[in-house]
């Protein structure tokens, strides 16, 4: 970790008051060398990294929540927390302090003050995830941490054949981990892009939720499609089936991106 460039009493902009206050962090990560968000005992999270930070800067024990958890090896651009404190911290030099000491492979990219009614997690709208493939012969030493390498040419019409099955609201039991605190397994799947750049393929999803290993589940599934493996056609079934087995492989993580948790909310400070 870096050498601590702000102190709360090296600036007035950080006070002590009596009432709590609440912030709102936006929070991109690499998450190769973390064990996921959630912190967890013995292992390096990036929820915990973030309040050893917070709690340095705040001089108080600070504990955040998160909009959702990631997995070890999945990253966000978008990832968002809440904190109270009761410092009353200028949103910009909390920004500042944060970027000062977070280590490199974490960075915030806005800070808000927000009311005691906002929660990162229970006051979201929808979430969008993008997961991406290097589709080439060759692998690509930068991005080995940031997409799944798949050799060979992949049939995106008969993947996006299969994707729009996927669109709408279903039951995707059979895409959920068994490992799992989800009451019930309907989601409303509002989209399912796939597009090509050259050797990179991206598939966006966005819906209100996401049922544990949803994204990875699904994209693992659209790749056996793309290499000829399983049937555009077989959907409807694996769907009603509701049984993990039917869904096949899981992707990798390090290809997930929490891009965008939506709330419908205000203004941020930003750098």
């Amino acid at each position: 970790m870096k050498e601590n460039k702000i102190h709360p009493n090296d600036t007035p902009n950080i006070t002590n008051e009596g009432r709590s206050r609440f912030y709102k962090l936006t929070i991109e990560y690499d998450g190769a060398l973390y064990h996921g968000w959630q912190k967890q005992s013995h292992q390096s999270t990036v929820a915990e990294t973030l309040e050893q930070v917070l709690s340095r800067l705040t001089q108080e024990t600070i504990k955040i929540v998160g909009a959702g958890r990631t997995d070890a090896g999945v990253h966000a651009i978008g990832q968002v927390a809440h904190f109270q404190t009761r410092r009353l911290i200028s949103p910009l030099i909390l920004l500042r302090g944060l970027n000062g000491l977070l280590p490199e492979d974490i960075s915030i990219s806005s800070v808000e003050e927000v009311d005691a009614h906002f929660h990162a997690r229970f006051g979201v709208t929808r979430k969008t995830y993008s997961y991406f493939i290097h589709n080439s012969k060759t692998r690509s030493a930068w991005k080995r941490n940031s997409a799944w390498h798949i050799r060979m040419p992949l049939d995106l019409q008969k993947m996006r054949q299969a994707a729009k099955m996927l669109m709408g609201v279903h039951d995707f039991t059979s895409f959920c981990a068994k490992e799992t605190d989800a009451k019930d397994y309907v989601v409303t799947l509002a989209q399912l892009s796939i597009v090509r750049c050259k050797d990179q393929i991206k598939m966006t999803l966005i819906a209100s939720r996401f049922l544990r290993y949803m994204v990875r589940n699904i994209v693992g599934l659209l790749v056996e499609v793309g290499q000829g493996k399983r049937a555009a056609s077989d959907m409807a079934s694996i769907l009603e089936g509701k049984d993990r087995r039917l869904a096949g492989k899981t992707a990798p993580p390090h290809g997930l991106f929490l891009m965008k948790v939506e709330y419908g909310g205000t203004a941020a400070c930003e750098a």
